[in-house]
């Protein structure tokens, strides 16, 4: 298996432990996500998945979780 392929994402709006999980469990769900890492103080996601990730499918992950993705860091 090849090294996972790392995309970070900055995400709004989380304040918390609920935030994170929210967050880890929707983006989690998608096909091909290996990991994800949250840091709620900085608002980045960092996800590592074994093949490039649509940022639409990430987009409606994070919106489903509640959040707002504004973009790639």
């Amino acid at each position: 298996m090849s090294d996972p392929v790392k995309t970070e994402y900055h995400v709004s709006g989380m304040t918390c432990g609920h935030c994170e999980s929210a967050v880890k469990e929707e983006v989690s769900a998608l096909e091909t996500v290996v990991d994800v890492q949250v840091d709620v103080s900085t608002g980045r996601v960092t996800v590592a998945s074994s093949t490039p990730l649509d940022d639409a499918q990430v987009r409606a992950a994070v919106d489903e979780a509640g959040y707002e993705l504004t973009g790639r860091m």
